[in-house]
C-alpha cells in the first residue's frame, strides 16, 4: 500500500507524486468520530491508481518513485536491527510494501528472509521489476490484503509498517472496525516476543499506545472468553450455559482497557528518535516511530 511510494499523505521527500496533496490530522470538526476526515488516501481504488501510473513510470524511465517518509527512516529501522542485533535470517514481513524499495535495502544490509504484502497488485509488479532490477532473488512478494490476512503469513520475528496503518485509519468506510482488524491481523502474523516497528505520521506515541496495547488487550481477552466457554461447555447443560453468557458479557463490558492489560498483547518496547520542529515556542515530532513487542 504505501511503505515505498505513496503512503497516507505524509512526504519523506518533499513531492506529491501521486497529485492529492497531504492528508492531514483533523481533530477539530472532522467528520469521523475517531478524529479523522475519511479520505480517497484510505481506499484501495487509491492505490491502485496511484501503483498503476508509478509501474507506467519505471517501465518508461526506470524511476523507482518517492521513499515513503525519506531515506533516514528506512535507515532508522535498519540501524535499530542492527543495533538490537536481530538475525539476519530473521523473518520480515512489509506491511504495504508500495514499490519494495525498504525489501531491496534490507536485502543489501543482508537480511535473507523477506516478505513484502500488498494488497496492491500493481504494487507489488512494480516492486517485483525494481527488485529484479537489483539483482536480488531472495525477497518474497505477495499480494494480500493484511486486514484478510492469510494464516499462511504467520510466525514472523518482525513486521514493519512505514504508512500503511495511517491509510487505514483514513478509510471511508469504518475505519475504527479496520483499526481493530489491524491489530487482530498482527497479532496473527508476529510470533510472541516478535517486534513490531511503525512509523506514523497521522498518529502520536500516546494515541498509538491505546491503539495497540489497549485493542491487542482486548482481542486476547475475548479469545479467553471464548475459551472459557468452550471449556464450560462441555461440562453443563444449557441452562447454565446461557447464565454463564450473560455474567460473561457483563464481566467483559465493565473492565477497562488498564484492567484488561493483564491479557497478552503489545507493549512498548523503545521509541525511535525522529526530526523535531519548532513553532510558536513549542516543539513537536512530524513523525512517530515506535517499536512493539508481543507479550
Amino acid at each position: 500500500m504505501n511503505s515505498g511510494a505513496g503512503g497516507s499523505g505524509c512526504s519523506g521527500g518533499g513531492g506529491d507524486r501521486d497529485g492529492t496533496g497531504a492528508a492531514e490530522r483533523s481533530r477539530r470538526g472532522s467528520p469521523g468520530e475517531d478524529g479523522f476526515a475519511p479520505s480517497a488516501l484510505g481506499t484501495r481504488e487509491h492505490w491502485d491508481a496511484v501503483y498503476e501510473r508509478e509501474l507506467q513510470t519505471f517501465q518508461e524511465y526506470g524511476d523507482t518513485g518517492e521513499i515513503w517518509f525519506g531515506e533516514e527512516s528506512m535507515n532508522r529501522l535498519i540501524r535499530w536491527m542492527q543495533k538490537r542485533k536481530i538475525p539476519l535470517d530473521a523473518s520480515v514481513l512489509d506491511i504495504g510494501t508500495g514499490n519494495g524499495v525498504f525489501l531491496v535495502e534490507l536485502a543489501k544490509f543482508g537480511f535473507s528472509n523477506i516478505t513484502g504484502i500488498d494488497y496492491s497488485p500493481s504494487a507489488i509488479q512494480l516492486s517485483g521489476s525494481i527488485i529484479e532490477k537489483e539483482g536480488l532473488s531472495n525477497i518474497k512478494l505477495k499480494v494480500e490484503d493484511f486486514l484478510n490476512l492469510s494464516t499462511k503469513l504467520s510466525g514472523f520475528h518482525i513486521c514493519i509498517d512505514k504508512g500503511t496503518f495511517d491509510a487505514i485509519s483514513l478509510n471511508p468506510d469504518n475505519a475504527i472496525e479496520k483499526r481493530k482488524q489491524y491489530v487482530k491481523s498482527l497479532s496473527g502474523a508476529l510470533n510472541v516476543k516478535g517486534f513490531f516497528l511503525i512509523t506514523s505520521c497521522n498518529w502520536t506515541k500516546e494515541e498509538l499506545l491505546d491503539e495497540f496495547s489497549e485493542a491487542a488487550a482486548t482481542i486476547h481477552l475475548q479469545n479467553f472468553f471464548i475459551y472459557k466457554f468452550i471449556f464450560i461447555s462441555t461440562l453443563f447443560d444449557s441452562s447454565v450455559l446461557s447464565t454463564f453468557i450473560r455474567v460473561m458479557w457483563i464481566e467483559l463490558l465493565r473492565m477497562k482497557p488498564s484492567e484488561q492489560c493483564l491479557i497478552p498483547g503489545f507493549e512498548l518496547f523503545e521509541e525511535l528518535p525522529t526530526p523535531t520542529f519548532s513553532f510558536g515556542g513549542r516543539s513537536g515530532n512530524s513523525v512517530t516511530a515506535l517499536v512493539f513487542q508481543k507479550t
